[in-house]
């Protein structure tokens, strides 16, 4: 099931690391993603590009390597931004479980 918590490197407007060079510097268990791993990763959602490739599925029209635009994914309405909140607002593990998105499951525009 997808989450609402995203880790503190996370940009949350830009939906990006904002530190990927050194991310495994601050976050030593950072994951890679790949569309091998993207399989056992059940927090991703259904619109993840590594789920998609992994599934056959390809990349969708509004994915900006596909479309040329960043943007593209926020006004296709499959993006996380401004729908997550970091772990360093968090106070514990029960907080976190409060924060699971299972909306995040319903891929828009697949």
């Amino acid at each position: 099931m997808p989450a609402r918590v995203h880790c503190r490197l996370f940009d949350p407007l830009a939906c990006q690391c904002s530190d990927y060079a050194n991310r495994k510097l601050h976050v030593p268990d950072c994951i890679k993603l790949t569309p091998q791993k993207v399989q056992a990763l059940a927090w991703m959602p259904l619109s993840c590009a590594y789920r998609r490739i992994h599934e056959g599925r390809g990349l969708a029209d509004w994915h900006p390597l596909i479309s040329g635009d960043p943007e593209s994914v926020h006004r296709a309405g499959v993006s996380v931004r401004g729908q997550t909140i970091s772990e360093a607002d968090l106070e514990g593990e029960e907080e976190a479980l409060e924060h699971l998105a299972p909306d995040l499951l319903d891929e828009r525009g697949a």
